[in-house]
């Protein structure tokens, strides 16, 4: 979810984040968890595995079709391991808000002024306990059908990720598979006052809620009659909303379908909670563990450990945390340090927009991950558009020295337009060259977004919202991806020539990085060096090196979709002398397709490659041994 900047999330944002990042020293080296290569992809469960091609603005279930964890076959699993994928991050699996009636099953009805879209969108939970009816097969054993889901991911050689909005909850939050001796969120609120520590929503006394005013022709549903979209829904007193407003009447752009959490942090800005002392940023998440024991802290954190503890005892592996910086970070020490506790390994990444919040959300939030959108990707995405240089990432990768490890890479995911999108760059071949930089530019993990390896380019009316990203809130098919699946065969064999070139080629690249270990180790920037060295060298070409002992990689995209490039790619003196090469000639070995046969030649110290490069090209070069 995106975030929108409200005096709320100025004022109350700020959580021991005086210290910023100019305040420590940038070059610490960080341990990393593992040496290799993570890849992670990102499936919006519920349209995975819908082959109905109807594609109908605002459909129902019935008419435009739904996917089910059924459909991840082991089949479906394998071809998705064979891409190069050893994370999946399974969206949309908390019970969320959603119009389609299961009420046989026991579950209320949703009210359609306060769901966005007909199926809902994911980022309102209204069931911490159990997961979305639409993704089973049997409503009534939605959970156990989660868990036979988590068995065969892990059967297929692969981890399970999950959502938590830790920010807000739905609008019609219920709970009601909360197990005993827990209580859902909001249970035991005095809604008499506006904020007390013990509160689990923000409460606007006196006042009642009223749904958004309706722009643009906007209508619920599309205007189409139901019972329950009068243009009422009952909340009284109203509660402020999930974006911080605090009217009674949120505006339509606010986040009306969600209810902001209190974490002990007053609409004034004090902290109702210990605040971690300086330095905590140096400890460990053992002695962060140690620091909250016996350390009152607010209802609302201790709902969501127990609700994390217990996705993990179902077998999930970890957590994508949503808009995590407008929750206090001494809530994720306490939070990420009890999972930790539980599962070591426990995979844990987040969505921080502010560059400046980084580091205080890694070192003393504890986080493992986090989406690097401002820098590295919005970069990227200039370049991929035709107006950006790649004079910049090295900009963006020397501020990063210290955490470069903790930020996660990625080109698409449900927030972001899709790539083939008019809106984005209109052909999805122009992200190959991103996606090398991206995929082995760091040591951190990648994230793909289903349907991104065939071109999918979010070109539906769904309903909600408007084309070039995927919905996430109405029942629709997505054509690319269904080529792919093949009525269940998930072999590709409905996709056109190009759209099994691309996917081929996301597969050569995710599964060489899984394996290298160049991409675990060292890197130096060699962009600079042919700008000013090498003749025919420009600003829509990237080039760097990777190794770690006698793996050693040179790397070059070219960010031209026009013309190609013929230039004799300069390795300057302090590489060579890095990797221990004397004068002399060494074969490379292209490690994306084969097939080239190219010669670095050392003369005086300093190396020289004779390349010719296509448009939109990338090459991965290896030294052999």
């Amino acid at each position: 979810m995106k975030p929108l900047l409200t005096a709320f999330v100025s004022s109350l944002l700020i959580c021991s984040c005086s210290e910023g990042p100019q305040t420590r020293a940038q070059n610490k080296p960080v341990p990393m968890k593992k040496q290799q290569k993570e890849v992670v992809y990102q499936v919006f469960t519920r349209l995975f595995g819908n082959t109905n091609t109807t594609n109908k603005p605002w459909g129902t279930l019935e008419e435009n079709g739904v996917g089910k964890f059924a459909d991840f076959t082991p089949r479906a699993l394998q071809a998705i391991r064979d891409l190069g994928v050893t994370y999946i991050w399974y969206t949309g699996v908390p019970h969320h808000a959603l119009v389609t009636d299961y009420s046989e099953f026991g579950i209320p009805a949703d009210d359609p002024d306060v769901v966005k879209g007909r199926a809902g969108s994911p980022y309102a939970v209204k069931d911490y306990y159990n997961v979305n009816p639409d993704l089973a097969t049997d409503p009534a054993n939605r959970l156990g059908e989660f868990r036979d889901l988590v068995d065969r991911t892990h059967a297929a050689g692969m981890k399970v990720l999950i959502d938590i909005v830790p920010n807000h909850v739905a609008r019609n939050y219920q709970g009601d598979s909360t197990p005993e001796g827990s209580r859902p969120f909001g249970a035991d609120d005095d809604t008499s006052v506006a904020y007390r520590p013990e509160n689990d929503f923000y409460y606007i006394p006196g006042e009642a809620f009223r749904v958004p005013e309706w722009r643009d022709g906007y209508q619920p549903l599309g205007g189409e009659a139901h019972p329950m979209a009068d243009g009422r829904y009952r909340e009284n007193p109203a509660r402020w909303t999930g974006n911080g407003s605090r009217q009674a009447q949120p505006d339509m752009d606010d986040w009306y379908e969600t209810i902001k959490v209190n974490y002990g942090v007053s609409p004034d800005g004090v902290y109702a909670f210990d605040s971690l002392p300086r330095g905590y940023e140096e400890r460990s998440v053992a002695e962060h563990l140690a620091f909250w024991k016996g350390k009152q802290v607010p209802p609302s954190w201790r709902k969501f450990r127990d609700i994390a503890l217990f996705w993990l005892d179902l077998g999930v592996d970890g957590f994508r945390y949503d808009m995590a910086e407008m929750v206090p970070v001494e809530f994720w020490s306490y939070l990420n340090a009890h999972i930790k506790a539980t599962n070591p390994d426990a995979f844990l990444m987040a969505e921080v927009y502010n560059p400046g919040l980084y580091r205080d959300y890694i070192f003393k939030g504890k986080m493992d991950y986090l989406y690097d959108k401002v820098e590295l990707y919005d970069s990227l995405k200039h370049i991929m558009k035709g107006y950006g240089w790649t004079d910049h990432i090295p900009v963006v990768l020397k501020g990063q020295t210290d955490i470069e490890h903790h930020l996660l890479h990625f080109l698409e995911n449900h927030d972001e337009q899709r790539i083939a999108s008019p809106e984005f760059a209109g052909d999805a071949r122009l992200g190959k060259p991103a996606m090398v930089v991206s995929a082995t530019l760091g040591t951190s993990p990648t994230m793909i977004y289903f349907g991104q390896e065939v071109g999918e380019p979010g070109a539906e009316a769904a309903g909600f919202g408007s084309p070039s990203r995927t919905s996430i809130f109405d029942y629709i098919g997505v054509p690319h991806h269904q080529r792919w699946m093949n009525g269940g065969a998930f072999d590709g064999g409905g996709l056109s020539g190009e759209e099994s070139e691309l996917r081929d080629f996301y597969s050569r690249l995710l599964n060489f990085t899984i394996g290298s270990q160049a991409l675990m180790g060292s890197y130096q920037d060699i962009h600079y060096y042919n700008k000013e060295h090498t003749p025919g060298y420009d600003h829509r070409l990237y080039s760097f090196a990777r190794w770690e002992g006698e793996d050693r990689l040179v790397v070059l995209s070219s960010f031209e979709k026009e013309r190609g490039y013929r230039l004799e790619l300069g390795l300057p003196d302090s590489l060579i002398a890095q990797w221990g090469l004397s004068d002399g000639t060494y074969p490379l070995e292209e490690m994306l397709y084969g097939g080239k046969k190219l010669t670095l030649r050392v003369t005086g110290g300093q190396g020289r490659i004779a390349l010719e490069v296509a448009p939109l090209e990338s090459l991965i070069l290896r030294l052999p041994e």
